[in-house]
C-alpha cells in the first residue's frame, strides 16, 4: 500500500524506450517538471507524449523535445514553443493536433475504461473529415495527414467518433498527496493532471507535500490512490510565468 519512492530517478527508471506517455501541466503550471528532468537523465527515447501542449521551450516536456526524445505527441496546441514548431514543420515530429476538451476528455475516458465517445467538437472541420497534417515532409508538403473520422446524427446533430487514450505511463504533479497515492491539486494544476493520471497505466505523481493516511479528507481528494501506483515527495515547487507583462 505504501507506494513512495525514494527518488524521481528510481520512479522512472524503468520506463522503456518507444513508451507513450500522459503528462500533467497547463503552460507552466501544475507540470511535473522533477520527473520530465529525471527521465531526461533515465535517457528513454523514442516517446510518444500525451499532453495539453509539449512544455515550454527549456522547460517541462520541452527538454526531451530538444534533445529529439519525443517522436511523436497529441497536444491541443504548439503554444509559444519554437522548437516544437520548429520540428514540426520540419518533418522530425509527429503531431496530432486535437481540440483541448476533447484531449481532456479522451484521457478521461480512456482511465474510465470507455474505449470511444461522440463529441460535436471538430464536426464540419479537418478534426472530423481527415487531412490534418499529422508529419511534414520537410520542404512544405504534407507527408502524413490525419484520416476521417466515423460521424453520426444524434437527435438531428452530427457527432464525431474519438477514441479513448490510455498511456503506457503517466506523469503528474499534486500539491499534497500520501502513501496510498491519493492525490490533491492546488488552484490551476487542477488542469490536465487528473484526466492525465487516470489514463496511465502506471502513473507516477510527484507531490508537494507528502501525508500519512488519513489525513487528506476524502471529500477533498481529487485523484483516488487506486489510479496511483508510484509517488516521489519534492517538496515544494515555485511556478514561473510564461508571459510577463509589466506596466509603469
Amino acid at each position: 500500500m505504501d507506494k513512495v519512492m525514494e527518488s524521481a530517478a528510481e520512479a522512472v527508471a524503468d520506463i522503456p524506450d518507444g513508451s507513450s506517455l500522459a503528462v500533467g501541466g497547463f503552460g507552466l503550471v501544475g507540470v511535473p517538471e522533477i520527473l520530465i528532468d529525471a527521465l531526461l537523465h533515465q535517457g528513454a527515447t523514442d516517446l510518444e507524449t500525451i499532453s495539453n501542449n509539449c512544455g515550454t521551450d527549456g522547460f517541462g516536456l520541452g527538454i526531451l523535445l530538444e534533445k529529439g526524445r519525443i517522436r511523436r505527441t497529441i497536444s491541443s496546441y504548439v503554444g509559444a514553443n519554437k522548437e516544437f514548431a520548429r520540428q514540426y514543420l520540419g518533418g522530425e515530429l509527429e503531431v496530432e493536433l486535437t481540440p483541448q476538451g476533447t484531449l481532456a476528455e479522451r484521457l478521461r475516458a480512456g482511465g474510465a475504461g470507455i474505449p470511444a465517445f461522440f463529441t460535436p467538437a471538430g464536426v464540419g472541420t479537418q478534426v472530423a473529415d481527415g487531412g490534418l497534417p499529422l508529419r511534414y515532409d520537410g520542404s512544405g508538403g504534407i507527408a502524413l495527414a490525419s484520416p476521417p473520422k466515423e460521424t453520426r446524427e444524434f437527435d438531428g446533430v452530427t457527432y464525431v467518433l474519438e477514441q479513448g487514450i490510455v498511456a503506457d505511463y503517466a506523469l503528474v504533479h499534486a500539491w499534497k498527496g500520501d502513501r496510498f497515492g491519493n492525490l490533491v491539486y492546488r488552484a490551476s494544476s487542477r488542469n490536465f493532471n487528473p484526466p492525465a493520471a487516470a489514463s496511465g497505466r502506471i502513473t507516477i505523481a510527484q507531490v508537494e507535500h507528502l501525508v500519512e493516511p488519513g489525513e487528506l479528507d476524502p471529500e477533498n481528494v481529487h485523484t483516488p490512490g487506486i489510479h496511483v501506483q508510484r509517488v516521489v515527495h519534492v517538496g515544494p515547487v515555485s511556478v514561473g510565468i510564461e508571459q510577463r507583462t509589466v506596466r509603469a
